[in-house]
């Protein structure tokens, strides 16, 4: 069959196919085998198991059947059991004429050798047989009841001691239920006395059962107990058959054989009568259990109804205060978009007051590294705007002001302001005032430098000096 995925089995061969983990080592082994495919196994095995897989493999396929091993395996000296077909595949086929001095050892029995060491007596020594284990065998076997252990489902997992009596496999497709290989007369009161033990989580029974057999009838007692121990079985259901004597059918005496027939008509119909009245009994038990069941599961539904009426709410007013706190949020957006709004105008309205003064700033940061400056300031000091954030020390100037960090540090630490005549290499005077940096919380933050220019001051200055010299030096006239 094929689909989009690609080709799969069909459903007729799949329901043919049994699959079952299986360890060769320790599992008994499956028998009459056509084909047994064992690939990539022995290679991971002891050879001292190997040696006791191979006659176990010749013991569980067929005549001619086909023992197929891994490319890296072989039968090794078992030549007598296995013939290689032909091909480089490893295909052996089962010889039927092998025949063997000794007897196949089964998983069971599979244990290690004793050293080469050990004396030659201890070897040859049999095992000594375990007389509890036989008598509990013979017990089992012979004297216990027939019983079965099952799940809950009532689907079986263990059957121990002889059960054809009360169970026999159902016609169609292979179902190992308990109630669908359960015989007649079995099948409605084992039902009910199983579904009766697991309500109550105790041992449940019924005695007298009248079970059909192959051409007659059997009386059986039933017992079904939940287990609840050992911890390996606990959920699980044991069902135990016990023979029980058939009570003798009373003659009565001088009635005609009509009247006999009618009588057994009359005590089978009773019986069925009181079968019925028991599985009704056990329905009305069934149907109160449930409708107890009902009734508490609606009591949990309407307590959840009313937990997320409850959550809802919750969520109700949740949702409002988010709401609020959104406006709220949006009213505090607004105020700081009209704080940055007034800021950014004051901010342009400081540049351009700056710019306008015609006086070259310069900022500093407590660190000395350069904050802010205006346009004018360029003229004097090598400064572009990426330049915010160095230091004072690493920018070029056209002052002859070595002493302008040194200043800076003084202003810092002393807060008195310094005001010097600085020049320029081309020429230029400039009057330079270092002051403290104050904030709005009255915190030193820095220096401010202005630079005013003085040229025309300083050069006037200079000329009437000049002159003053010149005119000393002239030679003074004497009185005429």
């Amino acid at each position: 069959m094929q689909d989009e995925h690609g080709y799969r089995v069909g459903k007729e061969i799949r329901e043919t196919v049994v699959f079952a983990p299986q360890n060769v080592i320790m599992d008994p082994p499956f028998t009459k085998l056509d084909l047994l495919i064992c690939r990539n196994l022995l290679i991971y095995l002891d050879p001292a198991i190997q040696k006791k897989l191979i006659p176990l493999f010749n013991y569980s396929l067929n005549p001619g059947g086909v023992l197929f091993l891994g490319s890296a395996e072989t039968i090794g000296t078992f030549t007598n059991l296995f013939a290689p077909l032909a091909g480089k595949a490893r295909f052996y086929r089962r010889l039927d004429s092998a025949l063997r001095a000794e007897p196949i050892e089964f998983p069971s029995s599979f244990f290690p050798d004793l050293p080469d060491s050990a004396p030659a007596q201890l070897q040859a020594r049999a095992p000594i047989p375990n007389l509890q284990s036989l008598a509990d065998q013979v017990l089992l076997q012979h004297y216990c009841p027939a019983a079965v252990l099952t799940n809950d489902k009532g689907d079986i997992l263990y059957i121990s001691g002889r059960t054809g009596k009360y169970l026999e496999p159902a016609a169609g497709k292979a179902n190992w239920n308990i109630f669908a290989m359960a015989r007649e007369g079995l099948r409605y009161v084992l039902n009910n006395v199983f579904q009766k033990a697991l309500r109550q989580k105790a041992p449940a029974g019924l005695k007298g059962v009248k079970v059909g057999t192959n051409g007659g009838v059997q009386a059986a007692d039933i017992t079904v107990q939940p287990l609840s121990e050992p911890a390996a079985l606990q959920g699980m259901v044991m069902v135990v058959f016990t023979d029980a004597a058939t009570p003798p059918e009373p003659k009565a005496a001088g009635k005609p054989p009509r009247a006999s027939a009618r009588s057994d008509s009359l005590s089978a119909l009773e019986r069925e009568l009181q079968q019925a009245r028991e599985e009704i009994q056990t329905c009305r038990e069934e149907m109160q259990t449930s409708q107890e069941e009902l009734k508490s599961t609606n009591e949990e539904l309407q307590s959840t109804n009313e937990e997320l009426q409850s959550t809802n709410e919750e969520l109700t007013t949740s949702k409002e205060e988010m709401q609020s706190l959104n406006e709220e949020l949006q009213t505090v957006n607004h105020e700081l978009q009209a704080k940055l709004d007034e800021l950014s105008r004051a901010n342009n309205d400081m540049k351009n007051l700056l710019n306008s003064t015609d006086i070259a700033t310069l900022f500093l940061d407590d660190a000395l590294n350069v904050r802010r400056f205006t346009t004018q300031t360029a003229s004097i000091i090598k400064l572009i705007a990426g330049d915010a954030g160095r230091p004072i020390t690493d920018i070029a100037s056209d002052l002859d002001y070595p002493g302008l960090v040194a200043d800076a540090r003084e202003v810092l630490r002393t807060l008195v302001f310094i005001e010097k005549q600085v020049a320029t290499r081309d020429g230029r005077w400039f009057l330079v005032r270092i002051m403290p940096y104050r904030t709005l919380e009255n915190r030193i933050d820095g220096v401010v430098i202005t630079f005013s220019n003085n040229t025309a001051a300083k050069t006037l200055e200079i000329q009437l000096k000049q002159a003053l010299a010149e005119a000393e030096k002239r030679p003074k006239k004497g009185p005429s």
